[in-house]
C-alpha cells in the first residue's frame, strides 16, 4: 500500500520540485561567500579586531581579506573607490552627505593625551607655543584631535602642529623631542600601557569632558579610575576622564544583504562583552551615528535573527528566505492538489482491488459459454481467491471492496459446480 501510495505521489513532487527549478532561475543567486576589510597598522586595534571576525566567519565557509592602511581616511578612500566591502572608521569622520553606510559601532575608541611632566597643562589650550603630534596623515586620530585643538582655538600659527604615527609619536614623546601627542587607541594598546608607566609622561584627563561631548555629539564623556588597567602596578595611579568617539564599521552598500547580516551577528558575537569602559550588552549598536545607517543593520538590531535563523544553520536559513517568493506558485499548486490528492489515494487503493475483475470476469464468461465439464474453470478460479488473498493488502475501511471480490468469485464457483452436478 505505501509503495502504491509513494508512486501515486511521486509525479506530484516531481512537478512541485519542476516548477521550483524554474522559479530559482529568476532568483538573484547567492553571493559569493568573501569579504573584504580595510583596517589599520597590524599593531592596531582594528586589525586585531579584524582578525576575530576572520576566524569566525571562517567557521561559515566565508573568506575574509585583511587589507592594512593609515587608518580611517584612507579607509573611506579605499571604500568610495570599491576597493574594500568593510572598514573600520572612527565615528565622527562622515556625515549624512556621504553615499557610505554604517553598519554598527562597535567599541569606545578614546582620545588620549600625553605630555611632559616638566609642562603645567591643564587644559588643551594650555598646548599653546608647544610642540604637539596630532597624529598621521589620513588617521582618525589626526581628524579628531583637528577638531578638539581648533575648538580650543590651536592652530598651525600658533603651535607647532605635527602629524605623526602613533609609533613616531610614542618614541619622540618618550624622547622629550616633542611636548604632547594625541592618540586615538584602545586601552588595551602596549603603548598606551607604557606611557601610562612612564613617571615623566603625564596623561591629561578632560575636566570639561561632558562639555566637549555637547559640542560634539559623537563624543562620549569616560572615566578611567586609579589602577583600572593594572591593580598591582596601579596604573593609573589617579582617576582621570576622557574624551572618546567610537570604532564604527562602515560599508560602500555592495555588501550583499546576507553577508552583511552574517557580518553583523560575529560582530554581535564578539563585542557585547563588559570592558573597561562599556557595561555588558552595550555594543554593537547604533547610537550616535553620524552618517546614513545600513537598512539591514537596522532591521538586524531591532528585530534579532529570524526565526528560520534560530532553527537553521545561517545558510540554509539563508537559502530557505531568498526562495520564499517560491511559496506563491506552491500555494497555487497546492489548493488544487489539495482537492485531488485524496480522491486519487481512493482510486488507487480501489484500483488494487478491481484490478482482479477483469480476470474473474473472463472465466464467468467461459463458464456461460462452456459446455463440458467445468472442473478447470474452478480450479482457476480457487488459485484466482488464493492469489488476491496473498497479494491484495487494503486498508480496513476498503474491506468492504475486498470482500464483495471475494463473494463474487465464490459466487461464480457456486454456479460452476451447479453446472458440474447437472451434466
Amino acid at each position: 500500500m505505501k509503495n502504491r501510495f509513494i508512486l501515486t505521489i511521486i509525479p506530484i513532487i516531481a512537478l512541485i520540485g519542476s516548477l521550483f527549478y524554474i522559479t530559482t532561475l529568476f532568483i538573484k543567486p547567492s553571493p559569493k561567500k568573501e569579504i573584504t576589510i580595510a583596517t589599520g597598522s597590524k599593531q592596531g586595534q582594528y586589525y586585531q579586531t579584524a582578525l576575530r571576525y576572520k576566524d569566525l566567519l571562517k567557521d561559515e565557509d566565508v573568506k575574509v581579506n585583511i587589507i592594512n592602511t593609515t587608518g580611517s581616511i584612507e579607509n573611506i578612500k579605499l571604500l568610495e573607490n570599491n576597493k574594500v566591502d568593510v572598514a573600520f572608521v572612527q565615528n565622527g569622520i562622515l556625515d549624512k552627505t556621504s553615499k557610505l553606510e554604517t553598519l554598527a559601532s562597535i567599541y569606545y575608541e578614546p582620545l588620549w593625551l600625553f605630555y611632559n611632566n616638566s609642562l603645567d597643562i591643564k587644559y588643551i589650550k594650555d598646548l599653546k607655543n608647544k610642540k604637539v603630534s596630532l597624529g598621521q596623515e589620513g588617521s582618525g586620530t589626526k581628524n579628531l584631535s583637528t577638531q578638539i585643538v581648533k575648538l580650543n582655538g590651536l592652530n598651525k600659527k600658533n603651535t607647532n602642529l605635527l602629524y605623526l604615527s602613533s609609533k613616531d609619536s610614542f618614541e619622540e614623546i618618550k624622547q622629550k623631542n616633542i611636548d604632547a601627542a594625541f592618540f586615538v587607541v584602545s586601552q588595551k594598546s602596549k603603548l598606551i600601557k607604557e606611557l601610562l608607566k612612564d613617571k615623566s609622561i603625564s596623561a591629561l584627563s578632560f575636566n570639561r569632558a561632558k562639555a566637549y561631548s555637547k559640542k560634539l555629539n559623537f563624543l562620549h564623556a569616560l572615566t578611567i579610575y586609579e589602577g583600572s588597567i593594572n591593580l598591582q602596578k596601579n596604573i593609573p595611579n589617579k582617576d582621570f576622564n576622557l574624551i572618546s568617539t567610537t570604532a564604527t564599521l562602515v560599508t560602500n552598500q555592495n555588501l550583499p544583504e546576507e553577508l552583511t547580516r552574517l557580518l553583523l551577528k560575529k560582530v554581535k558575537l564578539i563585542h557585547t562583552e563588559k570592558s573597561l569602559f562599556s557595561k555588558e550588552d552595550e555594543f554593537p549598536n547604533l547610537n550616535g551615528i553620524t552618517t546614513t545607517i545600513n537598512e539591514e543593520a537596522k532591521r538586524y538590531f531591532k528585530y534579532g535573527d529570524t526565526w528560520l535563523e534560530e532553527i537553521f544553520p545561517y545558510w540554509i536559513a539563508s537559502t530557505i528566505d531568498r526562495l520564499k517568493i517560491l511559496l506563491i506558485p506552491l500555494l497555487t499548486l497546492l489548493i488544487p492538489f489539495a482537492k485531488g490528492v485524496f480522491p486519487l489515494y481512493r482510486w488507487s487503493i480501489r484500483s488494487k482491488i478491481y484490478k482482479w475483475y477483469d480476470e474473474v470476469q473472463e472465466l464467468d464468461l467461459k463458464l456461460e459459454h462452456l459446455e463440458s465439464n467445468p472442473q478447470d474453470i474452478i480450479k482457476k478460479l480457487e488459485i484466482l481467491k488464493k492469489e488476491i488473498k496473498d497479494e491484495t493488502k487494503v486498508p480496513l475501511s476498503y474491506m468492504g471492496e475486498y470482500y464483495d471480490l471475494i463473494m463474487h468469485i465464490e459466487l461464480i464457483i457456486t454456479k460452476a459446480n451447479l453446472k458440474k452436478n447437472n451434466q
